[in-house]
């Protein structure tokens, strides 16, 4: 495939609501989420895609009921597990997390570790998880580091805010579901990315949903600041 973005975001909406409609429990629509994450991180890595970012907790999930965020966080350490790390190992995978990490339980902020040590020389495709991720409390936090390095107001640029962001620009963000926003994910880094909106709902996700995406990106003529 020519032309692929070189990093791809995911906005992973509708879990919930399949497992409502599947007349499921909410946490089995998690499950089957996460499980849905693991096939496309292997189908980005096959079509060549650089960098990969999903968008799987938010800062405003914590709001949701002590059980469901609980249960969250349960599946996502099990989700970074030894078999998960070895297989990204063995793909060339990278993992990395970014949002407020010093917000999520201290059992998966130390597997977190663990696992961005254990990945960080593979090179195949970085992909990274937002957990307690906001795009406005990111840009705060980019602050607070440019504050503490005692840069120069007159110094500050974009390219300093940039610098200091938890990934690069997003060429292509794809949300599944039926809402059409970006609901506060990468908000610098997407201020020029292509859109594409998939009503099904992210358990339901397919490769070649995802080749449409693709496909769909190849065939605009993108303006950046143009």
């Amino acid at each position: 495939m020519q032309n692929i973005p070189s990093h791809l975001g995911v906005i992973l909406d509708g879990n919930r609501r399949w497992a409502e409609e599947q007349g499921l429990p909410i946490f089995e629509g998690h499950r089957r989420g996460l499980e849905k994450a693991r096939l496309l991180v292997k189908w980005c890595a096959k079509k060549g895609i650089e960098t990969l970012t999903l968008f799987v907790f938010s800062t405003e999930n914590w709001k949701r009921t002590k059980t469901e965020v609980n249960h969250i966080m349960s599946l996502l350490e099990k989700a970074l597990g030894d078999k998960s790390v070895k297989e990204a190992n063995e793909d060339g995978i990278r993992i990395k997390i970014i949002g407020q990490k010093e917000k999520l339980p201290k059992a998966l902020q130390k597997r977190i570790i663990e696992v961005e040590k254990s990945t960080q020389k593979n090179k195949n495709i970085t992909v990274n998880f937002a957990l307690s991720y906001g795009g406005r409390a990111e840009i705060v936090d980019a602050i607070k580091n440019i504050i503490k390095k005692k840069i120069s107001p007159d110094k500050i640029t974009e390219h300093v805010i940039k610098e200091n962001l938890s990934t690069s620009d997003v060429d292509l963000v794809i949300r599944t579901g039926k809402e059409q926003r970006i609901s506060n994910f990468l908000i610098w880094q997407a201020a020029y990315s292509e859109l594409y909106f998939c009503p099904k709902y992210w358990p339901d996700f397919i490769e070649e949903d995802l080749d449409k995406a693709i496909l769909d990106y190849q065939n605009r003529q993108r303006r950046i600041g143009g």
